[in-house]
C-alpha cells in the first residue's frame, strides 16, 4: 500500500475524521502496513503496549481471559476500526488478546512516534479526544446494560448493537449480519453461558424475531426486538 493509499484509508478512520490532510500527514509518515493470516495473534493480553492498529481489511476479535481461562469477548472489529482504543493514551501492556479471524491487513502506528507528533501538534490531540469521548459513552452504555438489565434483555440489546455494527439490509423489517457469531461468541460478549444464549435464540426464533440464513448468518427483526424490549 502506497503512502497515498494509507492516507486515504486513515482519513476514513473515525479517530482521525476531524483532521485535515496537513494534520494527518505526519501520522501517515510513521504508519506501516502488515498482513496477518487467520487465527494468528496481533498481540496477546499483557504483551508490552507499543503500537496501535487500524484495520484496512479483515476482522479481528478482541477478548480477555481470566485466571480460569474463560473468554470474554470485548468486540469483533472490522474495516476502519482501531485497537486498542486506549493505546495512544496509556502505558503498560495490552489489555486483551487480538486474534485475526480472516486474512487481515493492518496499518500499524508506533505509539512513541505518535506521541511525539501530538506534543508538537496539540490541536490534533483536542480533535482526537472529542472522538474518544464518544467511545467512552458507548462503553458506559454497555456497562449500564449489564448492571440494569436481566440476561434476556441484555441479549436483545446485544442483537440490536450487532445490527448497527455488522448489519446489512435484508428486507423492510429485518437486518442480516455480515459476520457469523456462534452462540459461544454471543455469550462471551455479555458474560453469560452458551446454553442461555441457545435457549434465548430458540425462544426468539419461535417469536419470529430472529432466523438464520442458509449460510448461517443471523437475520434479525430489529424493529420488532425494539418493541419486545419496550414491552418488558
Amino acid at each position: 500500500m502506497s503512502i497515498d493509499a494509507i492516507a486515504r484509508h486513515l482519513q476514513k478512520v473515525p479517530l482521525f475524521r476531524e483532521l485535515t490532510k496537513e494534520e494527518l500527514g505526519p501520522i501517515v509518515g510513521i504508519a506501516q502496513l502488515r498482513t496477518f493470516t487467520p487465527h494468528s495473534f496481533v498481540f496477546m493480553q499483557d504483551d508490552p503496549l507499543d503500537r496501535v492498529f487500524f484495520i484496512q481489511k479483515g476482522k479481528v476479535k478482541i477478548y480477555k481471559t481470566d485466571i480460569q481461562g474463560k473468554e470474554q469477548i470485548v468486540s469483533i472489529l472490522k474495516e476502519d476500526d482501531m485497537f486498542p482504543h486506549v493505546g495512544f493514551f496509556r502505558t503498560g501492556s495490552y489489555p486483551a488478546h487480538a486474534e485475526v479471524l480472516e486474512e487481515t491487513s493492518l496499518i500499524v502506528i508506533p505509539i512513541n512516534e505518535f506521541e511525539n507528533i501530538l506534543l508538537r501538534n496539540p490541536e490534533v490531540s483536542i480533535k482526537m479526544f472529542r472522538v474518544l469521548g464518544e467511545k467512552i459513552i458507548d462503553l458506559q452504555n454497555r456497562l449500564e446494560e449489564q448492571v440494569l438489565h436481566n440476561t434476556y434483555e441484555q441479549i436483545l440489546m446485544l442483537l440490536l448493537r450487532l445490527c448497527s455494527l455488522y448489519g446489512k439490509s435484508y428486507d423492510d423489517e429485518r437486518t442480516e449480519l455480515d459476520t457469523q457469531f456462534t452462540n459461544r461468541d454471543l455469550a462471551n460478549m455479555i458474560g453469560t453461558s452458551r446454553e442461555t444464549v441457545s435457549r434465548t435464540l430458540t425462544k426468539l426464533r419461535k417469536k419470529d424475531l430472529v432466523r438464520f440464513s442458509s449460510a448461517g448468518f443471523l437475520i434479525i427483526a430489529n424493529e420488532a426486538i425494539q418493541d419486545e424490549l419496550f414491552d418488558l
